[in-house]
């Protein structure tokens, strides 16, 4: 029978064991199962045994990054035959060593949960971030707890779908209770006739289009882009503007485009710089493996090289 494995990242003090517990005892998620949480840190807030013991729920520790290995996972599974295991990941730790791990019979981690103190995020952002992004890159659910309304829940938002699209992001109050209101306040009026895309707002505009595809279907936008167009694509109607984006660090730099559609295509040099007028339109592109935001060029103009060429998502 398969054990459902849940995995809870994120650095020390980050919520971690008070979501744990709040999971089984409150939310009645422990109720009627054999569960064993295995915790990789020790941080302010510990657990209660006394109390988790009354659900059928064991707790045990991990001394140190060298103890846990599969070994060590399959003697616990062999010792207390747990029916969910929860597992309170230590931050400092390589996140891949938990995610390439083979893990005992039966045991599949179903879901990946990221804790993260929006108080402290963005000084760890701006000082740690390749280690913080580690643990944030797998995630499921990215919840972000002791939110106040100062919290720069749009900034959080983007700096996380930068490195892990697939994220669904949640905010919890200083009080416990969840804000809902993740309305993306955005640096241009998207109501115009014609959006201008800034160099500085390429990144939000990037992500916004791909997660609320509706709001731009028929738009008209504007925008500097650096040509992608290899020998490949011969004389198909197609090139992919777009810029280059640096994530977490130097090493993540990546190029992000769009499919675009224009017959004179073949005559833009690769690697060019064009002042770009385009109609947006949600369809399906085979570049995509699916659905995705294809532009349909009104007006392509050679353009010179940005100052600074790279984009963030900040």
């Amino acid at each position: 029978m398969e054990v459902p494995v849940y995995l809870f990242t994120g650095f020390m003090d980050s919520g971690k064991t008070s979501l744990i517990t709040e999971t089984l005892l409150e939310n009645d998620f422990g109720t009627g199962n054999r569960n064993l949480i295995i915790a990789c840190e020790d941080g302010e807030v510990e657990y209660d045994e006394e109390k988790l013991g009354k659900i059928d729920t064991t707790v045990v520790g991990v001394e140190s990054e060298e103890t846990f290995t599969r070994e060590y996972l399959q003697a616990c599974d062999a010792q207390f035959r747990p029916e969910q295991v929860f597992i309170e990941y230590n931050g400092t730790w390589e996140a891949a060593r938990i995610l390439e791990m083979q893990l005992p019979k039966d045991w599949v981690i179903v879901q990946t949960l990221a804790t993260v103190d929006a108080s402290t995020y963005e000084m760890y952002l701006s000082n740690m971030r390749p280690m913080i992004m580690e643990q944030l890159f797998h995630a499921d659910v990215v919840i972000f707890n002791r939110c106040t309304d100062e919290t720069p829940k749009a900034k959080f938002r983007r700096s996380i779908k930068a490195v892990n699209r697939k994220a669904q992001i949640v905010y919890e109050r200083e009080d416990g209770t969840i804000d809902e209101n993740d309305m993306e306040e955005l640096p241009y009026d998207i109501n115009q006739d014609l959006i201008h895309i800034t160099d500085e707002d390429y990144g939000i505009f990037y992500l916004d289009v791909q997660d609320n595809p509706k709001k731009y279907e028929g738009k008209k936008i504007r925008f500097l882009g650096l040509v992608y167009r290899p020998e490949k694509f011969g004389k198909k109607p197609l090139f992919m503007p777009g810029r280059f984006v640096m994530t977490c660090c130097v090493e993540d730099i990546q190029f992000i485009g769009f499919k675009c559609k224009y017959d004179k295509a073949a005559e833009i040099p690769h690697k060019s710089w064009v002042d770009l007028t385009a109609e947006i339109h949600h369809e399906f592109a085979k570049e995509y493996r699916g659905k995705g935001p294809v532009l349909y060029a009104l007006e392509v103009k050679k353009a010179q090289p940005p100052q600074d060429e790279l984009v963030y998502f900040n």
